[in-house]
């Protein structure tokens, strides 16, 4: 081992960039994986690469929602569904067609078979675009964070759509106008998203004020903000009556910091750069202090009666999306 930076991946909560040894043949410093975190021109290259991804996120996120089960949601009362609730004995004059014959040949009355109601509910998504997101520590293996949490919301619009549900798009500034015309949802969602990529002044976690009660609000992100900015958001939800489910994007670098030697962690919004030598004395501190801090996360989500689901960019995205869909399906069962 020696003094030098050693090459790894970017991580701990930012990007990480080597120190080659100058003098040394194809050294020099040198980046790896995603710089879109930098300020000026990289920001409209950010834009184009999310552009260029997008149609094959949509196929993926298509291809996905076709795997799981659309789940309806039930709303706990009669009416016209598929999912039991009760029976109750039959009116006079009720339709001799409703009546179950199996369960009336038990008692002397004539019992009807009642299922749930189940209608369209409204579904916000929120997706994290901040520079903290745009960082992978295996570009050539791994996705983006930013990437897997569109993916997985594209794919919860496709699934929600499938059900009837209907489903909106958010961003710190409020509502987002989806492109007019009668494509696919997730589409749709994947224009919008690119227009969002664009603008530079959309960092910071969702608004919840504009949002109707009972709605329920998806969120996914890295959640790499101060966490009085993430309590008081919690706190507004939970106040307005509102359920959230919140997807913890996490590269699996970011929970195990896998590096060794001398390494520079450089910041991906406004954190200082930091020298580390010796990284590898320090996985074990640095494991406790996430699992820690994501503890914590949960608690509070939790708390105000919110879901909270780590998924690591390694993982498979459909087991995350039916993980979603139950939690989805739960929260509206209860409401």
């Amino acid at each position: 081992m020696t003094g030098d930076d050693r090459t790894s991946g970017k991580g701990f909560f930012s990007r990480v960039r080597s120190r080659m040894r100058p003098g040394a043949p194809g050294t020099g410093d040198r980046s790896t994986g995603d710089t879109s975190g930098r300020p000026g021109p990289m920001v409209a290259a950010d834009a184009d690469s999310l552009a260029a991804t997008l149609p094959s996120l949509v196929l993926e996120a298509e291809r996905i929602a076709a795997t799981v089960a659309a789940g309806l949601h039930g709303l706990k009362r009669s009416g016209p569904g598929e999912t039991f609730w009760q029976y109750r004995p039959a009116l006079p004059g009720e339709p001799v067609t409703r009546i179950d014959w199996r369960q009336s040949a038990r008692s002397h009355r004539a019992y009807v078979r009642e299922t749930e109601a189940e209608h369209a509910q409204t579904v916000y998504l929120w997706c994290d675009l901040s520079p903290s997101m745009r960082w992978s520590s295996l570009p050539s293996s791994l996705p983006l964070k930013r990437d897997r949490a569109i993916l997985l919301l594209l794919a919860t619009a496709s699934l929600l759509e499938r059900s009837g549900e209907r489903v909106r798009l958010l961003s710190p500034a409020g509502h987002v106008d989806l492109p007019p015309g009668s494509g696919r949802l997730a589409s749709r969602i994947a224009l919008a998203m690119t227009v969002l990529a664009e603008r530079t002044d959309l960092s910071g976690l969702p608004t919840a004020v504009a949002l109707p009660p009972h709605a329920q609000l998806i969120i996914a992100s890295d959640l790499l903000a101060p966490d009085t900015d993430i309590t008081a958001l919690f706190r507004t939800l939970t106040g307005n009556g509102l359920r959230s489910h919140i997807i913890h994007i996490v590269d699996p670098a970011e929970q195990e910091l896998p590096y060794s030697g001398r390494v520079r962690f450089e910041g991906t919004e406004h954190e200082p750069d930091v020298i580390l030598p010796a990284v590898e004395t320090l996985q074990n501190d640095y494991g406790k202090l996430f699992a820690t801090r994501q503890a914590s996360l949960r608690d509070l989500a939790e708390r105000g009666r919110h879901t909270f689901q780590p998924h690591r960019t390694d993982a498979s995205p459909t087991t995350a999306l039916l993980a979603l869909s139950a939690s989805l399906a739960g929260h509206r069962g209860t409401r």
